[in-house]
């Protein structure tokens, strides 16, 4: 990825992230500001440390490297190298991977961090295979001292970079029996296979029952070098250490081959046959010294086995950034609009459950509360008409079926009637009477007891019809039994007065007005029975009115509030 392509993405994520902080984010338009800051600060650290930038080495060459798109194995080829490798070549590309040469092993790291910087998207695909010819060395510390430093160039390559990075490790001895190369092979959790370039592989007990003695004797040489690789290799890399974790490879690899340019005569290799065998006897066994080349000789076999990447251009590979960011963007502004939604259905439900919760007899709260669901329905039916917000949008929205419910609360809401307001009484007028309904009427009843009459003509003392006042006849009881009877039950007792002053004190019906409250207006406490008593009455009072009390062809009198006639019975 070229550093335009990454200063491109980090646009990109910033530009998703103002979307989805201004947009959908939950809470106040200063905390989503506050959060699209603080993310956007994040977005620019990680650019910042993710950055591509050159490795710092310009001395490693590596000329003739495979395209970006390359998706191959790519072998780091350290420890004993091939005597053939051109200087001027150090990668080499076959059909199935690429092989980079790494001519000192102190320069492992640098070289991955250098490719890495030239192919970053190469990180998976990369492996490294460590060759040992035991014939070129005679020294066994320095030969330990360079294994040690591979495996913590090794360890701290995976630690960096979080890659796997596959350790393969190559044992490889010339001999004069061989006509062209062997390859034997041991992976974890498989037995070991032997590969040549003329037939396919193999198991070794089929491959010495078809080659007869030669083969027998080629697999006693393997074996020797199985057992020197084993002793003074590959234990380095899986023993435990104080330091360093085990580095346990991902297959070793034993190869014998005809000739093997640079071969000393006392070696590591002699010194182990003659003191372990006696073979460094036998001429068959020693390199063929006038081999020359064997810059081709790459366990190739093993290519198909090791991890492949994906073969994306660097475009391509942005491409996918790309689509991942706005994939991740619009998975938040989901789970936004879900809460947002979440929230509203939430909010909306507490008011509909507030409102119908709050009693009748508190008109303040019952007023309040809906008031808040006139809000809620001026609210729900601007977005139903205009379109929701995009906070609550994607296809979330569930205001609509919250519309309803809410104008059918509202529909329920019955104000209490306005009290009437006595004026101040005219001095020497009567007060408000108040009757008794137990006194009037049955449990229950409507009708009026015979012996009610003796109170009602009681009552009637002072009261005198005449134009400019009103004759209010109220009807109240306690809180006992449902509210909707009560008031009924309170009106019907208030018509049964009023009737019965009519009749008896041939008085206007238009002089009347009959309002029946049921328990909404109490005097008294309906927690023990004195205070329910008193709040089962029929109230009678006068109030000053344009127009009432006024006989057909009578020119209407002025209103007056000059007082108020009060009768108290029951």
């Amino acid at each position: 990825m070229s550093p335009a392509q990454h200063r491109l993405l980090v646009l990109w994520a910033g530009l998703l992230v103002a979307v989805v902080c201004l947009a959908f984010l939950p809470g106040s338009r200063l905390l989503s500001v506050l959060v699209l800051l603080a993310a956007w600060a994040g977005i620019a650290l990680v650019g910042f440390l993710t950055r591509p930038r050159p490795s710092g080495e310009p001395d490693i060459a590596l000329s003739g490297l495979p395209e970006a798109c390359w998706r191959h194995p790519v072998m780091l080829v350290c420890g004993d190298l091939p005597r053939g490798w051109p200087d001027a070549q150090p990668v080499i590309v076959c059909a199935g991977g690429c092989w980079i040469r790494v001519a000192e092993s102190e320069q492992l790291m640098r070289t991955v961090q250098h490719l890495l910087w030239l192919r970053p998207q190469w990180g998976r695909q990369l492996a490294v295979i460590v060759s040992i010819r035991p014939q070129r060395h005679t020294d066994t510390g320095a030969l330990t001292t360079m294994l040690l430093g591979l495996r913590w160039q090794i360890t701290q390559l995976r630690r960096k970079t979080r890659y796997a990075f596959p350790l393969l490790l190559n044992g490889l001895v010339g001999s004069r029996m061989m006509k062209d190369a062997l390859w034997q092979s041991a992976m974890p959790g498989e037995n070991l296979s032997v590969w040549r370039a003329s037939s396919a592989p193999s198991s070794i007990a089929a491959w010495v029952t078809t080659g007869g003695a030669m083969a027998v004797e080629q697999q006693v040489m393997m074996n020797s070098l199985m057992d020197w690789f084993r002793q003074h290799v590959k234990t380095i890399f899986i023993e435990e250490g104080p330091d360093l974790p085990p580095v346990k490879p991902a297959a070793v690899l034993w190869g014998l081959m005809p000739g093997l340019p640079g071969a000393l005569p006392s070696s590591l290799w002699s010194r182990w046959l003659s003191q372990h065998t006696a073979l460094n006897q036998v001429e068959d066994w020693l390199p063929v010294q006038e081999a020359q080349d064997d810059a081709l000789l790459f366990p190739e076999f093993i290519l198909p086995l090791l991890p492949e990447g994906a073969g994306l251009t660097p475009r391509q590979r942005t491409g996918r950034y790309a689509l991942g960011m706005f994939t991740l963007a619009a998975g938040a502004a989901l789970l936004c609009s879900a809460w947002n939604n979440h929230r509203l259905i939430q909010r909306v439900s507490f008011d509909i459950a507030h409102y119908y919760q709050t009693s009748v007899d508190e008109a303040a709260r019952k007023a309040g509360a809906v008031a808040v669901l006139r809000e809620d329905a001026r609210q729900l039916d601007g977005w139903a008409r205009s379109g929701e917000p995009l906070r609550m949008g994607l296809g979330l929205y569930h205001g609509g079926r919250l519309h309803l419910p809410v104008l059918e609360a509202i529909r329920t809401y019955r104000p209490l009637p306005t009290p009437v307001q006595p004026s101040a009484p005219v001095p020497g007028a009567p007060q408000t009477v108040r009757l008794d309904s137990m006194a009037l009427f049955d449990t229950g009843q409507s009708s009026l007891k015979p012996g009610a009459t003796k109170l009602l003509v009681s009552a009637l003392v002072g009261i005198k019809a005449r134009p400019g006042w009103l004759i209010v006849v109220s009807g109240h009881t306690d809180s006992t039994g449902s509210p909707p009877v009560n008031q009924a039950l309170s009106l019907r007792r208030a018509e049964a007065v009023r009737d019965w002053m009519r009749d008896t004190g041939d008085v206007p019906g238009s002089c009347f007005a009959v309002q029946g409250y049921g328990a909404g207006r109490p005097v008294a406490s309906n927690d023990t029975p004195e205070g329910r008593a008193q709040n089962r009455r029929v109230e009678i009072s006068l109030v000053p009115q344009a127009d009432a009390c006024r006989a057909p062809g009578e020119p209407p009198a002025p209103s007056k509030d000059d007082g108020a006639s009060h009768l108290r019975g029951e």
